[in-house]
């Protein structure tokens, strides 16, 4: 059986290489290097080093699991699919915040393609809402035939850099999006107020829609803010982590957090909101987490006045060295064991 995998955010480089650090690119080049001969659905057949890109209708679809990161379309690809086949396979494969689905309509196609096939979580947060999904929008026939599995999507401990402290200290955005589920606006307010008084470098890398929005343009105004492009390779994109002092999260839903794993894993001290997806990532009494911006800012100038005090506090809690309790439930090698684990109970082997 061959693996297909569906992304709609799909962005291939002029080299041929599957580009951007968004997390679902990231994800796509987990499935590539996971399932070796996956193709990627596209909207053109060509075949490029190390994968092909095919249509959706060019698909064996006798022969391939179609893994589908889109998942409320997941009804429309068994359509497709059923024209070549009696048996179309699919699973999907929930990588986002499910609560982002605010349509009725949506949320009642969400439900039953959560209902209808095998869904792999990259989170219990996001397990959890998908059963309520179901549970909530689904008849109860279809409801108790879903099958669900999940676990934390993690990093890939060996891109991690050895640090290198900042003269002055590093704030990042800990997002490439200004999307108001982010709340964007509560990070500048918090970093402005905290630039009056202590020195920061506050650094925010965006996508190319979002670099140009009102936002960041005013931000990039601020002598002490840098505003620019994502980085342009992944060594890059770590090396900027590995001098990062600390980044604080505004974001009021998230499905897991990679970014923000990502940085902490770096070394950066996480001021992350009061939040059940903030808990979930950090080791119990983590001491910081906020309930407004104006605690956000006592911890923040309290990281980056006092950052080694800060990583003591961090060990404290962790009961040792907290770089080692993320990296010990943070590794992504738990994730790649149980998808393709999954992907063999549900499917059988794939190649």
């Amino acid at each position: 059986m061959k693996i297909a995998v569906k992304y709609s955010g799909l962005r291939i480089d002029a080299d041929g290489t599957v580009g951007a650090h968004d997390a679902g690119t990231v994800l796509v080049r987990r499935m590539l290097r996971l399932f070796h001969g996956a193709e990627l659905i596209g909207p053109a057949s060509h075949r490029y080093e190390g994968f092909d890109l095919l249509p959706l209708e060019f698909v064996d679809a006798d022969n391939t699991l179609v893994i589908n990161m889109d998942v409320i379309d997941s009804g429309a690809v068994y359509r497709e699919l059923e024209q070549h086949t009696k048996n179309p396979k699919i699973m999907n494969f929930v990588w986002w915040n499910t609560t982002s689905i605010t349509s009725d309509v949506d949320q009642a196609f969400l439900a039953l393609s959560f209902a209808l096939f095998p869904t792999f979580a990259n989170s219990e947060r996001t397990a959890n809402e998908i059963q309520a999904y179901v549970k909530r929008l689904t008849p109860q026939h279809l409801a108790e035939r879903a099958k669900l599995a999940w676990v934390n999507l993690g990093i890939r401990l060996e891109y991690v850099q050895p640090r290198e402290e900042p003269s002055t200290p590093v704030v990042l955005y800990p997002a490439i999006y200004l999307s108001e589920r982010k709340h964007p606006e509560v990070f500048v307010d918090v970093v402005s107020r905290v630039a009056k008084t202590t020195p920061i470098r506050v650094e925010m890398r965006l996508a190319e829609k979002d670099l140009v929005s009102p936002q960041a343009m005013a931000l990039a105004r601020q002598r002490w803010a840098w505003v620019g492009p994502m980085t342009p390779t992944r060594s890059e994109y770590w090396k900027q982590l590995a001098h990062t002092t600390a980044f604080l999260a505004t974001s009021e839903q998230e499905s897991y957090g990679l970014e923000y794993v990502e940085a902490m894993i770096s070394g950066a001290i996480g001021i992350l909101p009061n939040h059940g997806w903030a808990r979930a990532l950090v080791p119990p009494d983590y001491p910081f987490l906020y309930d407004t911006p104006a605690e956000a800012e006592q911890l923040l100038v309290h990281a980056v006045t006092e950052t080694e005090a800060c990583r003591a506090e961090l060990d404290k809690v962790a009961g040792g060295s907290f770089l080692q309790w993320m990296e010990d439930r943070h590794s992504d090698d738990a994730f790649d064991k149980a998808i393709v684990q999954q992907v063999r109970k549900w499917f059988g082997s794939a190649n």
